[in-house]
């Protein structure tokens, strides 16, 4: 993955990767398991993460809200570190004398088979009607980065940031063009989400989570050209500025906070955030604990040797192999076995665990082959 003006960070083994962003992957996959495990398994999930799904004044289960609070951190991070790895890529190719045509043409059909997974496989792990989730908006975003990849990055970082800020104003322009009451069709999809009919529904617009990429990619190509000269220290001081802005934000209880306001001072109130779609506090926050915790993972894999059967590094390296096959797993599983939406969290904990298991030789063999055979149709997965 990275280039030769990149930092002097550790790579995981035979990959050329950097073993904290494989990390940091993993751990995603880890936390979208159990979220996905829930959804399947778990009778008393509580999902509220979105102004329409609230009832302001009532009462918040605390170790419910816990469960899915923890997962928050997986579609952000997810997008983010899929741009900064665009990033890393497009250099590391450009250095090699590829063709920017090769390199957009990669980067369409990359993007057209992510997003359509989605509604075309996906789908039949939430429920068979057509969905339009997280694949959609990193499909959606690799189309977009065509162009955007062609900014400044000064541009990259203006056009990220008013767009991550922006989504609540962008929300709100989609309602009022169409009724006021839905943003209609192609709001939902760029800007709002939202049911489709009976057809399916839309959980990630393009638009607010297109900014999280956005800023990948600009992270990524400062990293890869050397700009940021100490990635740790950097990822550190931005988590705790995003955080802070973040108590800012959410404090001042207005704009930014996508009218899933706060009913009062209490702590699960204050991270009672709006998911669907993104606020401006809901990014502040998990991005905030993205940098922290991508810092931290700098620090641990620190170290000359890496071991290539580590979990996070082997689920990381193969993270949309993985959530191919992790939901379908959990919600087959949870039919079979007649728990769907009916058990506790310990009986969710176990399917999570077993589906981690299960999948952890496959990814190790897929991550074999995929390096193998590094120009087939494989280096679309």
């Amino acid at each position: 993955m990275p280039s030769k003006r990149d930092n002097n960070m550790t790579l995981s083994p035979g990959t050329g990767r950097i073993a904290a962003v494989d990390a940091l992957r993993g751990l995603v996959m880890v936390l979208m398991t159990w979220d996905h495990a829930s959804y399947a398994y778990n009778a008393g999930r509580y999902v509220t993460d979105s102004v329409g799904w609230y009832t302001p004044g009532s009462v918040i289960p605390v170790i419910q809200f816990l469960a899915r609070f923890v997962t928050h951190i997986c579609a952000p991070t997810f997008i983010f570190l899929a741009g900064l790895v665009m990033a890393i890529s497009i250099l590391r190719k450009q250095d090699a004398g590829i063709a920017e045509k090769r390199i957009d043409g990669d980067l369409m059909i990359r993007g057209i088979f992510i997003l359509a997974l989605d509604p075309l496989w996906m789908s039949f792990g939430f429920g068979g009607r057509a969905v339009f989730q997280v694949l959609y908006a990193i499909g959606g975003g690799f189309c977009c980065m065509l162009l955007l990849r062609r900014l400044g990055t000064r541009w990259l970082w203006v056009v990220g940031l008013l767009l991550m800020i922006g989504s609540e104003a962008l929300a709100g322009l989609a309602l009022w063009a169409h009724d006021g009451k839905s943003a209609g069709l192609i709001g939902a999809f760029i800007a709002t989400g939202g049911r489709l009919g009976s057809f399916g529904y839309v959980l990630y617009p393009l638009l607010p989570w297109l900014a999280y990429m956005i800023l990948g990619f600009a992270c990524g190509r400062l990293m890869s050209r050397g700009t940021i000269k100490n990635p740790k220290s950097w990822f550190l001081q931005s988590g705790l500025i995003l955080i802070a802005l973040f108590v800012v934000v959410r404090g001042i209880n207005g704009y930014g906070n996508m009218l899933l306001y706060r009913d009062n001072l209490h702590l699960l109130q204050w991270l009672h955030v709006s998911k669907y779609p993104p606020s401006l506090s809901f990014g502040l926050l998990t991005l905030g604990c993205m940098c922290l915790g991508l810092a931290l993972l700098m620090q641990v894999y620190a170290r000359n040797s890496v071991a290539p059967i580590d979990p996070l590094l082997v689920f990381g390296q193969t993270p949309l192999f993985f959530y191919m096959l992790h939901v379908h797993l959990l919600a087959g599983s949870a039919k079979v076995l007649g728990l769907w939406k009916s058990a506790g969290l310990l009986t969710t904990a176990a399917a999570a665990l077993a589906v981690l298991v299960a999948l952890y030789p496959l990814c190790r063999w897929f991550a074999k082959v995929k390096r193998a055979h590094p120009q087939s149709p494989l280096k679309f997965i």
